[in-house]
This record gives structure tokens, sequence and C-alpha cells, in this order.
């Protein structure tokens, strides 16, 4: 399991590699809610997400011969356009499995960093296992969306950033797909503010890791516009720490 030390050291080695976004007070929301709300202005990355977080700081600890080989992921758009654009950067071979509801906007982009774009199945679960039967059979790394500490820790410097920019947030209200965005800050906002708020947010239609937490069984969609959420199974890995 990650310490807040992992994500600590996920942040030196990403510094230079992309963007300390803005956290910026919203008179909007804070209106409306009738707290300080602040946003953190992710989509100011390169590829408009946080996601580049996590598959930097994988793609940055490969050992030369992993590096070599190239890497392999599965995604429906931002993890996967993350992975692509790194790699690109970093003169790596990268292999999407992506399935076939992807909006082609995002295949296309994904493309465009250079990495070969594999449609395959119905599901990220089924694109998912594509791409472990790939990457056992030309040796390549595979780079997990969610279920990865590297990728984890990568995710968990939004937190961190947060924390700096505005020391005194007393609540972390976070969106929650595979799980890789909540158990990395939650990993930094319990180890610099005990006794901060840690609220995760899932849409009903894709409630896996509600499931997988309360132990419920609330059925589970099919598809939807925001597919980086049709998450069928949360990650292990943020499972044990959410």
């Amino acid at each position: 399991m990650i310490e807040y030390q992992d994500v600590q050291a996920a942040a030196d080695r990403l510094q230079g590699q992309l963007l300390n976004t803005p956290c910026v007070a919203s008179k909007p929301l804070s209106d409306i809610t009738g707290a300080q709300v602040y946003l953190k202005f992710e989509n100011l990355q390169f590829t408009a997400s946080f996601k580049e977080r996590g598959a930097c700081n994988k793609l940055a600890q490969l050992s030369a011969e992993q590096s070599a080989r190239g890497v392999i992921a599965m995604s429906a758009g931002n993890h996967a356009q993350g992975v692509a654009y790194h790699a690109q950067r970093l003169g790596l071979r990268a292999v999407i499995v992506m399935p076939r509801f992807t909006p082609g906007v995002k295949v296309e982009r994904t493309r465009g960093f250079g990495a070969e774009v594999i449609l395959h199945g119905d599901t990220l679960d089924e694109a998912r296992l594509y791409a472990v039967e790939m990457a056992k059979a030309q040796e390549l790394t595979f780079v997990h969306p969610y279920d990865d500490e590297a990728i984890v820790a990568g995710q968990g410097t939004v937190a961190l950033e947060m924390l700096q920019q505005v020391p005194d947030l007393d609540t972390l209200v976070i969106a929650v797909g595979g799980g890789g965005l909540i158990s990395g800050m939650a990993t930094v906002a319990k180890a610099l503010r005990p006794g901060i708020e840690v609220v995760g947010v899932q849409t009903a239609r894709f409630p896996a890791m509600f499931n997988a937490i309360k132990g419920t069984q609330h059925p589970q969609g099919s598809s939807s516009i925001a597919e980086g959420i049709a998450v069928g199974t949360p990650g292990r890995i943020p499972q044990a720490i959410v």
C-alpha cells in the first residue's frame, strides 16, 4: 500500500513534466452551497486530465529493458491519451487497447500521440483482459489506469498541490471511477491533515466502488458518454486504501 512518501516522490519525479494546476475559488458554487468551494483545474494539463500524472509517474520508473520493449494500456480515453503522450515524449512504444464504444475523437487523438490503437471488446474489462494477453505475448509493460501503486501515487499529487495552495481545506470531494484518484488523494490528505473529510462521489449508473465498499448490489449500467467512469470492477489497491 502506498504512503505519503510515495506521493511526494512522485511529485518530485513529475516536476517540470506537467503543470501544477491552479486551485481557484468558485463564486457560483460557493453561493449555491453556502460553503467556500475551490476547483482544481486539471483540464489545463496537456491532455486535459489528471490521468497524465499517474501515467507519467509510471513511465518515468521503467527500467531500461522495459522502456526498450514498450508499454500497453487499456482505456476509453483520458488514461490512453496520458500514456500515449508521455510515451511519445519519452521515446517509448505505446499500444493502447480501447473498447469499441470509445468516441472516435478520443481514438484519433490517442493515435495522434503516436500510439498503436486497437479497438477490442464492449466493456473496459474486456479491453483490459485483451491488453493483459498482449502484454504477456509481446513482453510489454502493462500500465493499468488505476490498479497500480505508481498510478495511485501520481494521482495523489493533485491533493498535495491543493493542500499547498489552500492549506485550510477541510473537505475534499473527489470523483470516483476505478478509484485511482481518490485513493492517492486520500493518502496525502490524511497524512497531512488527519481531520480532513474525504468524500467520494460515484454515479449511480456505475456504482462499482460503492458496491465493493458497502457490500451492496446496485445494478451496473452498460454505457455512458463519460466512458472513463464505466468501470465494472474497482482496483484492488484503491479499494484497500478507500
